[in-house]
């Protein structure tokens, strides 16, 4: 059974940084596409970011450039990276280990606020 932690959420002025963090717990976590998705208040979840187990990334338009997705296969550990926060930024980010239909696991989420 897989399970995912987040952490790193917290308030953040706009134009700061935050670095967000998943742990893996499971096996096979290299053969796992992990991604880290968010939901606003009374908004839909979106797709923030994804990595694939080849490295192969993938980012929404609103973060290009602002934003950096790695994982790091020693500590199962999945990272984003999130530079120059704007407040749409604020959202609750979840994290997301995906390998087939069947095997499609969620955290429990972090909090961002990018508030003054």
């Amino acid at each position: 059974q897989v399970q995912l932690v987040e952490s790193g959420g917290a308030l953040v002025q706009p134009g700061g940084s935050l670095r967000l963090s998943c742990e893996f717990s499971g096996n096979s976590f290299s053969l796992y596409t992990m991604a880290w998705y968010r939901q606003a208040p009374g908004k839909q979840r979106e797709l923030v970011a994804s990595i694939s187990s080849g490295y192969s990334t993938n980012y929404a338009d609103s973060v290009k450039g602002r934003f950096a997705i790695s994982r790091d296969y020693a500590k199962k550990t999945v990272y984003l990276q999130m530079n120059s926060l704007k407040p749409e930024d604020t959202a609750d980010y979840f994290c997301n280990a995906k390998r087939a239909v069947s095997m499609d696991y969620w955290g429990q989420g972090t909090q961002v606020t990018v508030s003054s």
